[in-house]
Parts: structure tokens; sequence; C-alpha cells
């Protein structure tokens, strides 16, 4: 058993996958909606002010179109993933540029731009890459066996979420 068939890795994958197909289809429904998510092993949480009742019905039918193989809602633009990898290429990129001599300011000012482009490229590939990434590692769109067991509202203040629980049948 490899690491990503671990059962707690698993459900989270698999709720990854869940969570964005969620979003996917609350994002068609509701034209400039804002909502963040955050998966772990019990389910997944939708940060933004939607209706409980608009979380349950997308959730329903991300599930249901997931188990059709419809596996392209599993990744999202906008994941975290893409963010992490384009973040992290772009600063090892200005890292790379700018470290290996010590220069004095004048230097280190003309070397800016082949910084710039070079953190512009990496943020650019990082976006491909994290989709990628997402789709071999941090989901898992198979959620044949997951099924929603309960959504629970909680509003803070201003801060709407929605903590989707799910389990394995």
């Amino acid at each position: 058993m490899g690491l990503l068939d671990h059962p707690l890795i698993s459900r989270i994958r698999r709720n990854h996958a869940l969570e964005h197909a969620t979003i996917h289809i609350l994002s068609r429904r509701y034209r400039n909606l804002h909502v963040m998510g955050q998966s772990m092993p019990g389910g997944f949480i939708l940060y933004g002010d939607v209706s409980t009742d608009a979380v349950m019905e997308a959730a329903q039918e991300a599930l249901e179109r997931l188990r059709a193989g419809q596996r392209e809602l599993a990744v999202h633009p906008t994941c975290g993933t893409n963010a992490v990898v384009a973040g992290t290429l772009a600063g090892l990129g200005a890292f790379l540029v700018l470290s290996p001599r010590r220069r004095n300011l004048m230097e280190w000012l003309g070397r800016l731009p082949t910084v710039l482009l070079v953190a512009t490229l990496g943020f650019i590939l990082g976006q491909r890459l994290g989709l990628a990434l997402q789709s071999a590692i941090t989901t898992d769109p198979r959620v044949d066996r997951l099924r929603i067991v309960a959504i629970a509202r909680e509003e803070r203040g201003p801060l709407v979420l929605h903590r989707v629980y799910t389990e394995d049948r």
C-alpha cells in the first residue's frame, strides 16, 4: 500500500475532490460567488455566504457527477495547491537568481528584471504544475463509497461556513 492509499490520506483526497466539485457547481449556479474550502478526513468546510440548501444540493450533485466519471470536477484552478506550487517556484527562482554571489546594491538592482522574469515564469509554470499535482496527488475522484451524512451551518460574525460531513459506506 502506497502513502496515497493510506486510509486517512485517501479519505482526505476524496473529500478534497468532492469539495472542488461542489465549488465548481456552486460557482456555475451563483455568479460572483466567493467560497473557499478546506478538506479533512471527515468531510470538508466551505467558507462563504451561501444557503445551506444550496450547499446540500451542490454537494449531492457533485457526488453524483464524480461517480458518473466527471473526474475534471476534482481539480479546481483556485486550489491552494496551485498557490503553494506557484509561490514556491517563483520564490525559488528569485532566490537562485539573486543568491549565488554577493553583489553591491547596483548589481542587485540590475538583476531585478531577471528576478521578475524568473518569478513570473515560476508562477505561470506553478499554476500548471499545481493542476497536475491536484490530479495525481491531492485529490481522488473515486468517491463511489463516499456519502454525505450531514451539513452544518455556522455563523461567526460576518463569516459563514458550512461543515459537510462524509463517511464511507
